[in-house]
Order: structure tokens, then sequence, then C-alpha cells
């Protein structure tokens, strides 16, 4: 074997150990968060506020009405119906922890939910993780404020998502006026003026 050869088996053992060290102890799902979460910066993952509002505004007659039919768990163990939120802006993030895409998006809806009125507007970040207490734990552990959730029955088809992390809004008519999939920055002052005008 020439060493040219030898050089590059070398390269590419150590290059495929690194990636098995961090699939296996987990990190691989933080490393591709951070680095989707300077894509986010970027802007071009955001959804356009102004086209939302705009046809939420011309389609009026074609609202479509949101399935409050919604049952979850919280971190505390209790029961949660979406049903309880009727009248309030309802943001529903659907997550996991596995997901870089969702781990990228976090910090900017942390610093959303901090800045928001939570008595006229509701976050319900809500796992799809098989084991909810690594929800619970992820949550803790980088200190985000909002309460997470797990469902507890059958998700409603409206929110039924092939994709996550998938967001959907809800006003405080209870149309679903808005959905997004993928990430996005939610920490955005035109996307919070947005959920404060619904």
């Amino acid at each position: 074997m020439n060493k040219k050869l030898k050089k590059h088996i070398l390269e590419y053992g150590l290059l495929g150990v690194v990636i098995l060290v961090l699939y296996l102890t987990g990190l691989h799902t933080q490393i591709i968060g951070f680095a989707q979460r300077g894509l986010l910066a970027t802007g071009i993952m955001n959804p356009d506020v102004e086209a939302v509002e705009k046809n939420s505004n011309t389609n009026k007659l074609h609202a479509t009405k949101a399935d409050f039919n919604l049952h979850l768990v919280n971190s505390k163990g209790e029961r949660v119906a979406m049903e309880q939120f009727r009248g309030k802006v309802i943001f529903i993030n659907f997550w996991a922890t596995w997901c870089p895409p969702c781990v990228a998006e976090m910090p900017s809806i942390n610093k959303m939910y901090n800045s928001i009125d939570t008595d006229k507007i509701e976050v319900l970040m809500v796992s799809v993780d098989q084991k909810f207490e690594k929800a619970i734990k992820y949550r803790d552990k980088n200190k985000f404020n909002f309460e997470v959730y797990a469902p507890v029955a059958a998700i409603p088809a409206m929110y039924e998502t092939n994709s996550i992390p998938t967001t959907y809004i809800i006003n405080s008519k209870g149309e679903l006026i808005f959905t997004h999939y993928g990430m996005a920055d939610y920490n955005r002052q035109d996307f919070k003026d947005f959920l404060k005008a619904l």
C-alpha cells in the first residue's frame, strides 16, 4: 500500500469514528442544530407574515375553524385540553429533541415566549418524542421558560404532519390562520406584532 492510500484510509477512519461518537452520544443533533441556527439568522426560512395577514384579511369568509379536540399532558403530569385556551391566540409547535431544526429554533421561541403577553397568547410546545421525559429534561437543561406538552390522545387530523417542526397559529376567534413547516425565527418583532394583532 502506498503512503497516499494509507493516509486516506486513516483520514476516513478518523472521520467515521468522530461521526459514530457524535451519533451514539446524541451530540449530532446539537451540532446540526447549532449550524442551522446560523441559517435561521439569515432570515430565509422565516414565514412571510405580511402575506399571511393579507390572506387572512381578504379570505374572512373562508376562515378554517380550528379543532380544539387536542388533549395534552404537561411536564407536571397535569392533563390539559386545548379547549381551555379558546378565546386566546394559540401558538402550537410540534417538535422533538432528536430533530436538529427543532433544536435550532428553540432559543428564538423561548425569547418570543419571554416577551409576549401570556395572558392573551398561549404557547403549546408539543413534543413528539417517544419518551416525554426526554423533552422535559431538554427544556430544563436549556433553561427554557415555556411549558412542554405531550399528546395523551390522537392528534386531530388538522394538526397531523409528516414534518417537524411544524407550527400552527389559531387566532382569538378560534380560526387556524397560520401553518409553517420547518424551522423559523419566531422572535422577530414583525412576528410578535402579528401575534399581538390576532
